[in-house]
């Protein structure tokens, strides 16, 4: 049999397996939400970590309601979610939670992470958690556009939750300007979190407004923030460069399989940092191809590159789903093995990021993933014979 469509279980029950970082560093993950209005922040954090004893690993969905949301979103039907439950409830990512931050004098380079629509901040747990693993704090955003499959944020009265549901395009509006005002509100957040992350190195004191244990201000002395970066996938790929135009700060964006329609035209002559942009073999279309190649035209360090066999939700968590849960839910996988695109995924993004934040790593080995040179990538776009 085809050995990618048995079920294979993760260490701890569930059927996804989701793999451990590939670098140096042990991974640490944690959530933090700050504020008590929808104007607040709430993103989970990756980060190296210390090793230590009888650490648990958290939930990949972190609470059913996430559950519901995403049965909504993507199978259109709340009856599935008791199912999807059952099938991914109980999955969990191999990292150490609220893990102790391990310190680094000089201090980590950050990374703020915008999900795709319909997803929240912990379905790209692989890609957040193999960028950690290499010597990054990556910050995994929730957005409170109504873009996320659900997402909460918690009133000053104890004990209370204000849910914001996903919202498809209001009948009679034209989807453009609906996403539009979506994907500024997005790019928005990517600023305050790093704002958050600012203050924090400033020495300002953020109370997450979760239970737990980690503090944030042990981060303190352990940023690099004059090495900032900011990625997405689909509709945060769009917010990825978008924040490049509204914040200075981000010196480079990754845009993965980005979805360019909410960006509107007149914003494309005015992004300043280089993008890398990296495609899944069937998602893009020729008018979103003819944005990424006015970016490049314009910034010699831009870069678009293919991976080949693969499909859109390939570059997220779903891509270590059994396959028939997978083709179930999405149609058609992809050819390329999800270890491997993930590798070449996060190691074409590794040499970018050494290249625009100055880092003293051994990234550049990757750098020829850049031109689009090597094995499963095409430079650009290419539209013709299909790997898949």
């Amino acid at each position: 049999t085809d050995p990618v469509s048995l079920p294979r279980f993760g260490s701890m029950g569930g059927m996804l397996a989701l793999p451990p970082g590939q670098g140096p560093h042990q991974v640490g993950c944690t959530d933090v939400m700050v504020g008590h209005t929808r104007q607040g922040l709430f993103l989970r954090l990756f980060y190296p970590c210390l090793p230590r004893a009888g650490a648990t690993e958290p939930l990949w969905v972190p609470r059913p309601e996430y559950c519901r949301g995403l049965a909504d979103v993507t199978l259109g039907r709340r009856w599935c979610s008791a199912l999807l439950g059952i099938a991914i409830g109980s999955c969990r990512v191999p990292v150490s939670w609220n893990g102790p931050l391990k310190p680094r004098s000089s201090g980590y380079p950050l990374i703020i992470f915008s999900h795709g629509l319909g997803a929240f901040r912990t379905l790209y747990s692989s890609i957040c958690t193999e960028l950690a693993s290499w010597g990054f704090v990556v910050a995994a955003l929730e957005h409170r556009d109504h873009s996320a499959a659900t997402t909460y944020f918690c009133p000053a009265e104890a004990g209370t939750e204000e849910w914001i549901p996903f919202q498809r395009v209001p009948q009679g509006q034209k989807e453009f300007y609906f996403r539009n005002k979506q994907v500024h509100q997005r790019a928005q957040e990517c600023v305050r979190a790093l704002r958050l992350f600012q203050g924090i190195a400033g020495g300002r004191s953020a109370p997450s407004i979760l239970p737990q244990d980690w503090d944030l201000s042990v981060l303190k002395d352990n940023l690099d923030l004059t090495k900032v970066a900011v990625m997405g996938h689909s509709f945060g790929g769009v917010t990825a460069v978008l924040a490049l135009v509204k914040e200075p700060s981000f010196r480079c964006a990754v845009a993965l399989d980005a979805w360019m329609f909410p960006l509107e035209n007149l914003l494309y002559p005015e992004v300043p940092g280089p993008v890398l942009f990296i495609n899944t073999e069937k998602f893009q279309t020729p008018e979103s191809a003819a944005k990424m190649k006015r970016l490049s035209s314009r910034n010699s360090q831009t870069r678009i590159v293919t991976v080949l066999g693969t499909v859109h939700e390939d570059q997220t968590d779903f891509a270590f789903l059994p396959g028939k849960l997978f083709s179930l839910i999405f149609g058609r996988r992809g050819t390329l093995e999800p270890r491997r695109a993930l590798a070449i995924t996060s190691q074409a993004a590794l040499a970018f990021l050494q290249r625009h934040l100055k880092l003293q790593e051994q990234f550049g080995q990757w750098d020829e993933l850049l031109e689009g040179v090597g094995d499963s990538v095409a430079p650009d776009v290419p539209f013709g014979r299909s790997h898949l």
